[in-house]
């Protein structure tokens, strides 16, 4: 491997865009990054200094450009070192905010049936 690349995983690891790399390869894997325009699919993509990341991050949408690959994940303010923003977070859509399922005081527990309704409008996939 170059000296000068490093695996997007790892990147996105040093640059405090994810607690552990296991999340960061689950960002690749999930179709959340682009580099240089082209959707990734493998954390094994190398980055270099001076590429440009699209990250989808919970409702955000994150353009940044590579400035250092890193040696390490350090503190925040060496994270933040590692890249520029090259716009700044764009939201992809507005929270709707969905009504909070509430069952009457003293109902119990609810019934299969009735979990199943309340998991799928808190919008979960219950299976």
């Amino acid at each position: 491997m170059p000296e000068d690349t490093l695996r997007i995983d790892k990147w996105l690891w040093f640059a405090r865009f994810r607690k552990t790399r296991g999340l960061a390869q689950d960002l690749c894997t999930g179709g959340h990054v682009k580099l240089n325009g082209a959707t990734i699919a493998k954390p094994s993509v190398l980055v270099r200094t001076g590429d440009e990341l699209e990250l989808i991050l919970g409702p955000y949408r994150r353009r940044v450009r590579v400035l250092a690959l890193g040696e390490r994940r350090g503190p925040a303010p060496e994270a933040q070192t590692l890249y520029q923003d090259v716009a700044p977070p764009e939201r992809l859509h507005d929270p709707v905010m969905a009504p909070t399922p509430v069952r009457p005081a003293g109902a119990g527990r609810p019934t299969k049936r009735e979990r199943r309704a309340l998991e799928a409008l808190r919008g979960r996939d219950v299976g």
